[in-house]
């Protein structure tokens, strides 16, 4: 199966200010001497620590004033038609926004395929307001140091309105099914120059990296966190990181080609990793290191 992939991989500038050199002192700090990825102890003080700064830091998550932002786009008559994104149907029906990315992705039949919340975004815009998905799509992601794009605000909005919900992807329709399937494959699947998987970092219990816990997501407590979770403000980056970035990132540290913005195989991947995590209590956007 075709990962749609661009041949040139870009890396993630990382932003040191505010935050973000608070954190990495902070785990620096705590955490000398701590290895790269391999067995770990089981959950420690260390870790602990980590968790309490991100939950003080949760109090003030900076995603709030994206999600602001966000509602702003959402509610704004733009494009050709000059018509606002409220009428945009994420699952749920026309205009319903609360709840609905805990039911993402899932099929859709106008456009007969399986989307996650970014495609149909992307998909209402073009569709709804007359914008051109070329443009919409050719600068997703923030850089260091940039305000939140288009897309990471209307991201962090929508998602926000799912905040306490039961994740519930469903799996139904054939084409559902169908996606989950690859996704699996995508999960175990092994390539690149060190013969990575998905499964390399995620299928075995008590892993790090560095100081990062990587949950083990074949079981069902740390999948439903982890999907749970994402998008998230990444306060060493200074900004709100949408699912399909995650995935990206992922692909990168992998060393695999490019994963292309809302791809077949990212879809997949996430389809089967909300699936999994089916259950659990949406907690989006939340804190990240």
């Amino acid at each position: 199966m075709s990962m749609n992939a661009l041949p040139k991989p870009q890396r993630m500038e990382r932003k040191t200010g505010g935050l973000g050199l608070g954190l990495n002192l902070f785990l620096f700090c705590i955490g000398l001497g701590t290895a790269s990825i391999g067995s770990a102890q089981p959950r420690d003080s260390t870790e602990a620590e980590i968790e309490k700064y991100r939950q003080m830091l949760q109090d003030g998550n900076p995603a709030e004033l994206v999600s602001l932002k966000g509602e702003g786009l959402w509610k704004r008559k733009q494009g050709p038609k000059q018509l606002s994104l409220e009428s945009c149907d994420l699952g749920l029906g026309p205009g319903v926004v609360k709840g609905a990315n805990a039911q993402l992705p899932r099929y859709f039949a106008d456009a007969d395929t399986v989307m996650d919340l970014e495609a149909r975004i992307v998909h209402c815009r073009v569709t709804i307001q007359g914008l051109e998905r070329d443009k919409l799509i050719a600068k997703p992601y923030s850089s260091a140091g940039e305000s939140a794009t288009d897309m990471e605000a209307l991201v962090a909005y929508v998602v926000e309105e799912s905040r306490g919900m039961t994740i519930m992807v469903p799996q139904q329709h054939p084409k559902e099914k169908e996606a989950y399937v690859r996704g699996e494959k995508i999960f175990y699947f092994r390539g690149g120059p060190y013969d990575f998987s998905c499964a390399s970092c995620h299928a075995v219990d008590n892993q790090r990296i560095r100081l990062q816990g990587l949950p083990n997501l074949t079981k069902t407590e740390p999948a439903q966190k982890a999907f749970a979770s994402w998008p998230a403000y990444r306060v060493s980056q200074g900004a709100l990181r949408t699912m399909q970035w995650r995935i990206y990132d992922c692909f990168r540290q992998q060393r695999f080609p490019e994963l292309k913005y809302l791809s077949p195989a990212s879809v997949d991947l996430i389809t089967y990793l909300g699936a999994r995590a089916n259950g659990g209590v949406m907690e989006t956007p939340a804190i990240k290191r």
